[in-house]
């Protein structure tokens, strides 16, 4: 990935991810977290691993990103673009559209 790639990326991913390490943090040990997305033999979410993924990379030093981190932070960025285009209507503060956009990193509701 060249320079003008991981810049695009990067500010794709900081416009998008809206919640802080700290919040993504408290809010993935929560049970409405653990029980949004979709789980792989009762596991974990992908949603939810991605969410510890994405306070790792928030605390980095940007210069300390990897490729992969910045395949990662794509990936975020497309998958909150898409579930953001199906937002049901109505008041979605207590669904589970909302908390698999959180588990991203992404709070519809704050901005």
């Amino acid at each position: 990935m060249d320079g003008e790639e991981r810049e695009e990326t990067w500010n794709d991913f900081r416009e998008l991810v809206n919640m802080t390490p700290a919040d993504l943090e408290k809010w993935l040990e929560s049970d409405d977290s653990r029980n949004a997305g979709q789980h792989q033999d009762g596991g974990e979410s992908t949603g939810h691993a991605s969410g510890r993924r994405i306070v790792a990379i928030l605390r980095a030093e940007k210069g300390d990103l990897t490729d992969d981190d910045y395949r990662h932070m794509r990936k975020v960025v497309g998958y909150v673009r898409r579930h953001q285009a199906q937002r049901p209507s109505g008041d979605v503060r207590d669904t589970r559209w909302r908390y698999s956009l959180m588990n991203w990193g992404h709070d519809p509701l704050d901005g």
